[in-house]
This record gives structure tokens, sequence and C-alpha cells, in this order.
């Protein structure tokens, strides 16, 4: 009854339109008078769960990613592209997916990419007689890239949720290969999908341009290099690469762009504030949500119905990828991470997966829930940002998600792609 009653208040509370943060924390407090628990007990979990030192990180990472979008970097990254892919047939389509995979490695958020690239190359790709729809469905999925690879605060937030014993370093380095594979499907992807449509190709700018663009772009891509670089190396620790990695872009874009003004710093100030508390709120109250995780034992009891079901390995996997998907698609992912992290990882554990390729396994699940509907945060803000239709969107977004698709699966039954790295550099 007792997890009847923090499940069913939780539902009820986001069903009316409650942040998802008090709800789940409603839900926990809610549990713990119906168990005669002291309350104080909640409140303390509350407390302790934002009490990590490696949370630190993630105001860091966030500032540093507000910095680069209002910087000009996109832009550059962009330029840079555009000159290495943009010869191709329907090469915009590429050159999106090219340039979210290098401002999304270095902003660490899809939102982000979304806002800073999608402003940028949806109305060039609109002018250069692009379709809406094909315009938005590239941006919105290749956005992912900011989830998978490195630096991302999500690997942050899911090696807390793992309860310690998870390196951030090592999931760094685990996201780099699923990230570039799933940037290549959805590529091969936008490349087909440009040939059926029959859009033209972009002339070739020479080796030069390419060369200068690359070298423009160069200060901005280091600021990724120096996040993760100094991590791995062992030079910083992930709260310390944070901070030094948002001073650096600041000095990027302050002194070597001279583009940001004071209305955009205070801008980027205001929304990595505003985006820090969200986060640091949730992982706050999915503390004592989780402590009642374990209380109601629910990790054993999810094995126990799951194993009930199948014993293989194979059967177990798909059923965890297809719960996660379909939470993906109905809540936000930090909370996801943080429920269903306790809940699947010891499940994931006892078939032989290891926690990184796992986290891998989550975080491209949840990730391809943020572009799918009814609450796709991704899909929402690519669908206002092009000027398209939800509904007209989602006709044609489908061989995107099959693209994402094929790269998790391939993720999920190939052990080396995420764990290869760890296993030479961590």
């Amino acid at each position: 009854m007792g997890l009847l009653i923090l499940l069913g208040v939780f539902a009820i509370c986001v069903v009316i339109g409650m942040p998802v943060a008090f709800a789940i924390g409603v839900a926990a407090v809610s549990a713990f008078s119906y168990e005669g628990l002291p309350v104080m007990i909640a409140f303390q979990r509350i407390i302790s769960g934002i009490s990590i030192f490696a949370l630190m990180a993630i105001p860091f990472f966030i500032f540093a990613g507000e910095l680069m979008f209002h910087g000009g970097i996109a832009m550059r990254l962009v330029r840079f592209a555009s000159s290495a892919v943009g010869a191709m047939r329907g090469g915009l389509g590429v050159v999106n997916v090219f340039s979210s995979m290098l401002f999304g490695g270095i902003s660490g958020s899809a939102i982000a990419d979304i806002s800073a690239l999608g402003s940028i190359l949806i109305p060039v790709m609109k002018e250069k007689g692009y379709d809406d729809d094909y315009a938005v469905n590239v941006t919105v999925t290749s956005s992912l890239a900011g989830i998978i690879i490195p630096p991302s605060h999500n690997m942050i937030i899911y090696a807390i949720a793992a309860g310690g014993g998870i390196s951030v370093s090592k999931l760094f380095l685990a996201g780099f290969v699923p990230g570039v594979l799933m940037c290549v499907c959805l590529a091969a992807v936008s490349y087909i999908v440009a040939v059926k449509r029959g859009y033209a190709s972009e002339a070739f700018p020479g080796f030069v341009i390419l060369f200068k663009n690359f070298v423009l772009a160069l200060p901005g891509l280091m600021t990724a290099i120096i996040i993760v670089g100094g991590v791995l190396s062992g030079i910083f620790t992930v709260t310390e690469s944070g901070a030094f990695g948002a001073i650096y872009a600041f000095l990027v874009t302050i002194i070597v762009y001279r583009a940001m003004p004071w209305e955009k710093f205070k801008l980027a100030v205001t929304n990595s504030v505003r985006t820090t508390s969200m986060v640091m709120i949730l992982i706050a109250c999915t503390g004592a949500f989780a402590y009642l995780l374990t209380f109601y034992q629910v990790p054993t009891k999810m094995s126990v119905f799951l194993t009930g079901i199948s014993d293989k390995p194979v059967a177990i996997l798909l059923m965890i990828n297809l719960m996660l998907l379909l939470l993906g698609m109905i809540m936000d992912m930090a909370a996801l991470i943080l429920i269903c992290t306790p809940i699947f990882l010891p499940i994931a554990n006892s078939i032989g997966i290891d926690p990184y390729q796992f986290g891998m396994i989550l975080l491209m699940n949840l990730g391809l829930g943020l572009c799918t509907p009814p609450v796709g945060s991704c899909l929402f803000v690519g669908c206002a940002v092009g000027g398209v239709r939800l509904e007209d969107a989602v006709k044609t977004i489908w061989p995107f998600y099959l693209a994402i698709l094929i790269a998790l699966m391939l993720t999920t039954f190939i052990p080396g792609i995420s764990l290869t790295l760890p296993g030479i550099l961590g």
C-alpha cells in the first residue's frame, strides 16, 4: 500500500501540472507519513542528496555551455562543419549532424544544441530548399549528441545515482564511441532522406577555407578537450575541470571571439542559475524518493518480475530498453536517471552488463525520449525554433528514430562499443 501511495501521489501531482521535482518530494513525504516514519528522515535524505562534492561540477558545465551558446562558438562550428562535409548530396543535413556532434560535445546539453544550432541552421536549410520538417527532425535528433558525447552533466548524475564506485572519467570515455556511432547513423539517414527528396549539394569551398574555418573553430573546440582531457589525464578532478572549462569558455568568448556583450552575459548567467536550480532541487527530492524505493524493495521485486518472464539476458535487456524508452517519453530525463538507475542497474549487473555500458544504454534510451511525444522537450523546442507544427514533424521523423535505435541496439549487445576506450585508457 505504501508503494501505491508513493507512485499514486507522484502520478497525480504530475498530471495536475506540478513540477516533477516537487511532485517527487510531495510523494516521498506522503509515503513517509503513511509508514509512520519520522518526516525528519525524509528531509535529511533531501539534504544529503545534494551534499555531494561531485555535484559542484554540474553548475560549471551548465555555465560553460551557456557561455558557448551565447558567445559565438556555435556559428564558427557550423562554418567549419559546412566547409568539411557540406559538399555531399543534401550536405546541410550532414552538416547539422556534424555540428551537433562538435557543439554537443562541448556544451553537454541537448536543449542548448537545438537552440544554438537550430537558430542558425534551420533558416539556412529552408533558404536552400530543404523542407521544414526535415530541417527540424535532423536538428532535434542530432542534439542527443550533447547527452552521450562527453562532457555531459547527465553522466555525473548517473554516477551519483549508481551509489558510488562509478568513475566519471571512465563514463566520459565510454560515451565517445556510442555518441559518434549514433551521429554516423543519423548522418547516413540524413543523406538517404536528402537523396530521396532530391536536395542539392553545396560547392566545396576549398582546403584553404576549410583550414581557415578549422582554425577559427579551434578555440571553441579546445573547451571540450580541456575539460575531458584534464579529467582523463588526472590533472583535474571533474569539478575542477568544469570550473576551468567555464573560465576558459568565458575568456574565449570575451577575448578571442569578442562576441559576448553584457546583455548576453547576463542572459547566460540567468539561464545557468535557473537550470542549475532545477537540477539541484530535482536531485535533492529524488534522494528521499530513492530511499523509499529501496525501503519497498522495488529493485528486488523488479528483478523477480523480469526474470519471471524470461531468464535469458537478451530478453531481459530488451525489456529494460523498452521500459526505459517508454518512461523517457513521459518524464524528465534527470529525474529518470536518479529513479531508474538504482532499479535497473542491479538487474543489468546480475546478467553481466558492465555499469559503464549500462550507463550508455540508459542515457541513449532516455535521450530518445526527449525527441518523442507526448512530452519530448527537445522535439517541442525544435518545432518552436523551426516554426513547424509538432504533428508535421512527427510524421516524417521515424527514419531518424530508427537510426538512434540502431545505435542503441549495437551499444546494448556489443559491449566493446562502450567498454573498449575505458578498458584501454581508463
